[in-house]
């Protein structure tokens, strides 16, 4: 990231973090690097290679936005009782999360103040361009038993429900709050969790967090599906952040979702992530037929069953009655549409010489009991491709609506009294 020019000690800097949100202000105008200009949250023209995407907006980056390379994803519990103080603490993510997304350094930055002091930033990013970095926060169902926010709770914020074969770890399910980092380096996505949770010290620390690479998913219309850790291409349909239609239809809350305590949700979405272990070393010895049949694809060109490219419109029928595809479709599922924004994972081996591989599975949706929770029902069931997986992670969020200028923050018409 860009060195902070003009450094000088300070009070602040001394005393550690407390106040720090006046301190760190808006990105100024007129910087070195040039941000995409996308206010919805979609940046529909996407941030040149290294480039910023814009972070205020009516809805978040991170969502829409066109998927970048890597992803640091962390889940925090909150540890204070104080409302203030989680309100700072809100605050001073923001300011934060502004100076990163933009490639500054947190703060006063990673060196030039008093030696006595911890710097502001952790400085692994130093001198690198933004990479495309989002960051995107949510607000868990546990979160609500806190701060008096029983009532603001979300209709659609509902507990997740016991799905067939899910072998959930207590480690890696649940959270308060959760921060969605992308970027198109790894180094920038880490460095933006770990300053996150630097700065949260005392006021919430991570609970659970997984790193993804290799994409599997695109937003952005006519690209090319990435392939997941099976060789193959899934969720060809995927929304693109260019579909401002479906968004609202099936991303966006509206004006006329939930109740009125529900307002403060207005612009934001539902995130479902779920980390999905995968049997490599089983499916490795699949015959290539039955990988096929399994998706309903090629595994050549990820075209359906009898088409020849893999965004033709699939005859599902022609496809057998449990393949992924046929289940999956929207047509299968009284056209329930969700938007896809998963990683591929590697986390070592798992102690009996298989790799601890798979899917980091994200999906956004306008409302989980319209969504996801239907569709997991229907694929739990009857998916063919559940031999060779297993669900080990599970949460949900609500993600609030985007921060809209210098003076807002992350949360603000949640936590704000004159919201």
């Amino acid at each position: 990231m860009t060195e902070t020019q003009g450094r000088s000690p300070s009070r602040r800097a001394v005393i550690g973090w407390g106040g720090a949100g006046i301190a760190l202000g808006a990105v100024t105008a007129g910087g070195a690097v040039a941000m995409a200009k996308g206010g919805d949250g979609t940046d529909p023209a996407g941030a040149q290679a290294g480039g910023a995407v814009e972070f205020h907006g009516v809805h978040q980056a991170g969502i829409a936005t066109p998927v970048q390379d890597r992803l640091h994803f962390a889940a925090f519990d909150v540890k204070t009782d104080d409302r203030d103080a989680f309100v700072r603490l809100l605050k001073d993510w923001t300011a934060a999360a502004r100076r990163m997304t933009a490639g500054k350094e947190v703060g006063e930055g990673a060196y030039g103040g008093l030696a006595e002091a911890p710097p502001d930033d952790t400085g692994e990013a130093l001198g690198l361009p933004p990479s495309r970095l989002t960051l995107t926060i949510g607000f868990g169902p546990s979160l609500f038993e806190k701060f008096g926010l029983k009532d603001k709770r979300p209709a659609a914020l509902v507990d997740l429900p016991p799905f067939p074969g899910d072998n959930l770890e207590r480690s890696r399910t649940g959270g308060d709050l959760c921060v969605q980092a992308c970027a198109d380096d790894p180094q920038v996505a880490v460095h933006a969790i770990r300053n996150l949770a630097r700065i949260g010290f005392g006021r919430a620390a991570v609970r659970w967090s997984q790193l993804g690479f290799g994409k599997t998913s695109s937003t952005t219309p006519d690209a090319q599906t990435p392939r997941n850790l099976f060789g193959f291409k899934d969720g060809t349909r995927n929304i693109a952040g260019t579909e401002t239609d479906r968004l609202k239809r099936f991303v966006w809350v509206g004006d006329g979702d939930g109740g009125a305590n529900d307002a403060w949700m207005h612009g934001g979405s539902y995130l479902v992530a779920r980390r999905i272990r995968m049997n490599i070393e089983t499916w490795d010895r699949a015959p290539l037929q039955e990988q096929e049949d399994i998706f309903g694809r090629d595994k050549g060109e990820g075209a359906a069953v009898g088409k020849a490219k893999e965004h033709d419109e699939p005859f599902l029928k022609a496809m057998k009655p449990d393949a992924h595809v046929r289940l999956s479709h929207p047509d299968s599922n009284g056209g329930i549409t969700i938007l896809r924004r998963g990683y591929s994972f590697t986390d070592g081996t798992d102690g009996l010489g298989r790799l601890d591989a798979g899917l980091f599975f994200l999906a956004y949706q306008r409302d989980p009991r319209k969504g996801f929770i239907p569709l997991q029902r229907r694929l739990a069931a009857h998916d063919a491709l559940n031999e060779y997986i297993q669900h080990v992670g599970s949460a949900v969020f609500a993600i609030p609506p985007g921060v809209r200028d210098a003076d807002d923050w992350w949360g603000r018409t949640l936590l704000s009294e004159e919201a």
